[in-house]
């Protein structure tokens, strides 16, 4: 009766503990080097400049507040399938945020 108990309670652990990562504070330095590692080289094209940075900086930017900036970072990750845990992504919008958008 115990065994799956314990079973449970690792499993509650380790999806918490995934869950919580995302909500941790974020790591800007790491943020920075994913966004130029997996994100700049796709932006260049995008923009048409070849500058990644232009992407965010757009006047007719789509991201309006962070809530988006992190829905947009979500999508880029599935969509690209750039392998991103959730902490990942926290960075990337963490710095992002920071360097560009400056939501309050």
């Amino acid at each position: 009766m115990k065994l799956p108990l314990i079973r449970l309670g690792l499993y509650l652990f380790g999806v918490l503990g995934v869950h919580l990562s995302a909500y941790a504070t974020p790591d800007l330095p790491s943020g920075k080097k994913i966004d130029q590692q997996k994100c700049y080289s796709c932006h260049a094209k995008k923009s048409g400049f070849g500058n990644g940075d232009m992407i965010y900086t757009r006047g007719d930017s789509k991201v309006k507040n962070l809530q988006i900036l992190k829905s947009m970072v979500a999508m880029c990750n599935t969509e690209l399938r750039l392998d991103l845990f959730p902490e990942d992504e926290a960075d990337v919008a963490a710095f992002l945020d920071n360097q560009f958008y400056k939501f309050k």
